[in-house]
């Protein structure tokens, strides 16, 4: 192949080389926080409540919102401590307090209040958001575009209704 027609697979090649080089110095572990698709190490400092908590990502204190998730609020202003919001808080607690935990990002990174929005899964690999929904602590909820898990978070809820886990037999409205 003459040297024309080789010279542009080279520096594509090179280019990703370099692209691969990039991604493994900033995080090597799928992006970093400001990557959608992206996955972020994390240690969990406190527990917010049953679906937030707060945690050092990247060298920085972020408030962590769980995806795909929602459970009865314990410490929201304004809001009364709704069924089960307390054993949710400590479920969550149980899962991830002072945890090492695996942040993994969806499309949209932050929500309007600016919390971090992620996946939560631990390092021995428990999905702490599906554990929460198998459990009866958490209800499912979309807000697209952070879609990815919306089938299999359903079909998890669906299972613990069944069964009445949690607050699908503790609360009177489920």
């Amino acid at each position: 192949m003459p040297r024309s027609r080789v010279l542009p697979y080279l520096l594509a090649a090179i280019l990703a080389i370099v692209a691969l080089l990039v991604a493994r110095h900033h995080g090597g572990d799928g992006g970093g926080v400001d990557t959608p698709g992206g996955t972020a190490q994390a240690r969990v400092s406190r527990v917010v409540d049953g679906d937030t908590i707060v945690a050092q990502v990247d060298g920085r204190r972020e408030r962590v919102r769980y995806i795909g998730i929602d459970t009865p609020e314990s410490v929201k202003p304004g809001v009364p401590v709704q069924c089960f919001a307390k054993a949710a808080s400590a479920a969550n607690e149980h899962l991830v307090e002072g945890r090492t935990v695996r942040l993994e990002f969806d499309r949209e990174l932050r929500d309007r209040y600016g919390r971090l929005l992620a996946y939560v899964v631990r390092t021995d690999g428990v999905d702490v958001n599906a554990a929460l929904l198998r459990g009866g602590y958490a209800r499912t909820i979309v807000f697209p575009p952070n879609t990815r898990h919306r089938r299999r978070f359903a079909a998890i809820e669906r299972g613990a209704q069944d069964r009445g886990a949690g607050l699908w037999s503790a609360c009177p409205t489920g």
